[in-house]
């Protein structure tokens, strides 16, 4: 998840085990955002080139038994800058908890998070919820500041509230997916027949308007399901691709560590005496967040091409689109027939 989303959790996660103890409530509120960034810190880390640090994110910050083993150490950095030296298995409980929450949050995206490790090196990846989604920060956000802001009793009660409200936001987002997933299915098996995949992922800032993927033998296929839309019936964009590329270059370490990190959601293209490698899972047809442009040869180095961010184009329809309204995407694709 996001930043300020992480940041808030881990508050919010301090607060509920040391906020009604003695010491200052900005103290705790400040030391356990801190905690609840620090996992994110292995961005910094360079691996060296651009797809392994895109694959190499959130892995043993990220993983629960290096987390745990590192705990004690943090609550007793905690305890000291908070002055709660009595108060350590408190924060002992509550760093595990901070860091276990960011990691758990993480899962629940597209990315793919290496919690295992060093057991094993899966990247766990649910899918259900946008890595911004104000729905679940607000909630938190709420209770923090009403925590920092007002009365004891009322704003620490505020608190927990505001984590069972985004904690509830998150197990809904389960559900839809479960729902959307099914729809997403049986459209696929009409309209595509015989499918190798399929990935159903919120689109950015909500969950009513959910992205769908599917892997074919020809290529790709993209579609859109609000659950406001009068009709079941899904109209997907299909995306040929020689598929051939992907076993005559299998052997590239790009193209290997992004078919395993994206679980076979990627697409390879030549682009003249280039390969351009994308990871279907993350943006859209038209604008990716994650494509590289691979050197078969290894004469150059792997480089990773901007995203397109054209928000004039793409958040009105957003906007629309999530409400229900069947617009085609805001990017030039070829419709598949009905």
């Amino acid at each position: 998840m996001d930043s300020l989303t992480q940041l808030t959790l881990g508050a919010a996660v301090a607060v509920v085990a040391l906020g009604k103890q003695p010491g200052s409530k900005v103290r705790v509120a400040l030391t356990g955002a801190v905690l609840g960034t620090l996992p994110d810190l292995d961005v910094i880390i360079d691996y060296g080139d651009v797809v392994s640090n895109m694959v190499l994110h959130r892995t043993e910050s990220h993983a629960l038994f290096y987390q745990t083993l590192l705990s004690p150490l943090l609550a007793w950095l905690a305890a000291k800058c908070c002055d709660q030296q009595h108060y350590y298995l408190r924060w002992l409980l509550a760093s595990w908890l901070i860091l276990l929450t960011h990691t758990g949050i993480d899962a629940m995206t597209v990315y793919g998070t290496q919690f295992g490790l060093p057991f094993t090196n899966t990247p766990f990846a649910v899918g259900s919820i946008f890595i911004i989604d104000p729905l679940y920060t607000l909630p938190l956000l709420i209770g923090v500041s009403w925590f920092l802001l007002s009365r004891l009793n009322r704003g620490y009660r505020a608190n927990i509230a505001g984590l069972l409200l985004s904690s509830a936001y998150m197990l809904w987002s389960v559900l839809a997916q479960q729902h959307v997933s099914n729809i997403a299915a049986q459209n696929a098996q009409q309209q595509l027949g015989d499918y190798q995949r399929i990935l159903v992922t919120p689109a950015p800032l909500n969950t009513l308007l959910w992205r769908i993927v599917i892997m074919t033998e020809q290529g790709y296929a993209e579609g859109f399901y609000s659950l406001l839309d009068e009709t079941q019936q899904i109209s997907f964009s299909l995306i040929q691709q020689d598929n051939t590329l992907k076993q005559q270059y299998a052997t590239l370490k790009p193209v290997q560590q992004l078919q395993w990190f994206s679980r076979g959601f990627y697409a390879l293209e030549r682009q003249e005496d280039k390969l351009l490698l994308t990871d279907l899972r993350m943006g859209q047809q038209g604008s990716y967040a994650f494509q590289f442009v691979v050197d078969p040869l290894n004469r150059t180095a792997v480089t990773q091409l901007p995203m397109r961010r054209d928000s004039a184009v793409a958040l009105p329809w957003l906007w629309q689109r999530m409400w229900g309204t069947p617009l085609p995407s805001p990017y030039t694709v070829v419709q598949l027939s009905q």
